[in-house]
């Protein structure tokens, strides 16, 4: 995933983001502990997913980066004639 995507996520998003990349990559490990694995190389971008994760968190518990800003939904006001 691009990295910028998970800049664009909350801190709550990442957070379950990450639980579930974590579970990812334990199904990934089993997988090639018993031979199903055909591509190796998932591990490595899950792993990375992961790191990325964790470094926005980080940078954020610092005040590096911030948590991006939800827009409010703007609804269009009636005029009364």
């Amino acid at each position: 995933m691009k990295t910028i995507k998970f800049f664009e996520m909350s801190t709550e998003e990442l957070n379950s983001k990450l639980t579930e990349l974590k579970a990812e990559l334990f199904n990934l490990r089993f997988k090639h502990a018993t031979n199903q694995l055909t591509n190796p190389a998932v591990m490595v971008e899950c792993k990375k997913d992961i790191a990325k994760v964790k470094t926005i968190l980080r940078q954020r518990e610092l005040g590096i980066s911030a948590e991006p800003v939800k827009k409010a939904k703007r609804t269009a006001k009636k005029k009364e004639d």
